[in-house]
């Protein structure tokens, strides 16, 4: 059973008490304005793209286009200042807590490198079966020590929106902001956890749009399957983030999580390894290969039973560590479990 609640957080827990003397008392943050707003951040940070010739998809123009990128950085950009500026006054106005509260609420402060470390451990647990694929198997791992992947990665405009600019804006957005929201509506924690990630994943639904656009010889259906598997493991990437987000009240956690998950992309889930290179969430033109060049050869089938015996491992590690890499002094006045 985890520790009760300490510090800031019992101070706030006066704002969202249900009752007072038997009275009922209303949330300090309606929940109709909480679940109006959390729409409005993702319409702000979606329509942008494409009231603009210069970030609107054509076929002529993908999202990947550095010109694009760089437009859509900017419309990024206002789409924050605005929703954070919303967020402020909403929880200041209407919900009645202080500016240094907000700032704690909005879990840019205090940072915590030990709560960081520890959840990305927990993150490297579970993607433990692709490190060694990728650092062992692929022989990748002399170059992420030497920081090389690092630089290629950042030095392109695609790179630098996967692994920067989504991840901050994303989670300043949908965890950051909406959280909090839906904290003073008095949400339950499940609900929190379990809803507010769908806003996040309805707002990757567009490109479904933008996919048909730059690949009209793609089967309609196939198209909806691809979007519908992108809305699920984004929204299984919120579920995550947000559980991250109350227990440590840190925003910061979940952007490096968020980078580190875009950088690996998805599992391998059948095949051999060293054989085929799965497709990552990140840039659809970077394969992975060994530093010279040279083509990935096949292995033997010891080092594929090797892959599926660690990614199980790794599942089963993560959901063993969940709770304890996930503790924190510093989590948000939200009630996890009943005593």
């Amino acid at each position: 059973m985890p520790p009760p609640i300490k510090g800031w957080s019992s101070r706030l827990s006066a704002l969202y008490s249900k009752h007072i003397k038997g009275v009922p008392k209303a949330p300090p943050v309606s929940p109709n304005t909480a679940a109006l707003l959390s729409l409005l951040f993702t319409v702000i940070y979606v329509v942008p793209f494409y009231l603009s010739p210069a970030t609107r998809p054509s076929p002529r123009l993908t999202r990947d286009a550095p010109s694009s990128i760089r437009a859509r950085v900017r419309a990024v950009s206002f789409s924050c200042v605005v929703s954070v500026l919303l967020t402020v006054y909403v929880l200041h106005q209407t919900g009645h807590v202080s500016p240094w509260e907000i700032v704690k609420l909005l879990g840019l402060w205090p940072i915590s490198l030990w709560d960081s470390a520890r959840t990305m451990l927990l993150v490297a647990i579970l993607f433990a079966g692709p490190l060694f694929e990728y650092g062992i198997v692929d022989g990748e791992l002399k170059s992420w020590l030497r920081g090389r992947g690092v630089h290629e990665s950042l030095s392109s405009w695609i790179g630098y929106r996967n692994y920067v600019v989504g991840p901050v804006s994303e989670e300043l957005i949908w965890r950051a902001l909406v959280i909090p929201l839906h904290v003073l509506a008095q949400f339950s924690a499940h609900q929190i956890i379990f809803l507010t990630p769908l806003y996040f994943g309805v707002a990757h639904v567009h490109h479904l749009y933008e996919f048909r656009l730059t690949h009209p010889q793609t089967p309609l259906s196939l198209a909806v399957l691809r979007s519908l598997f992108q809305f699920t493991y984004t929204s299984l990437f919120g579920f995550f983030a947000a559980f991250v987000f109350i227990r440590t009240g840190n925003v910061y956690t979940c952007v490096l999580s968020h980078t580190f998950c875009n950088w690996m992309g998805l599992p391998r889930l059948y095949g051999r390894v060293g054989v085929e290179a799965g497709e990552p969430i990140g840039p659809p033109d970077v394969a992975r290969s060994h530093g010279d060049g040279s083509k990935l050869k096949g292995k033997g089938i010891a080092w594929t039973v090797a892959y599926y015996v660690i990614l199980v491992a790794g599942a089963v590690g993560f959901y063993s560590l969940l709770i304890p890499l996930t503790e924190s002094s510093h989590s948000l006045p939200v009630v996890l479990w009943e005593e």
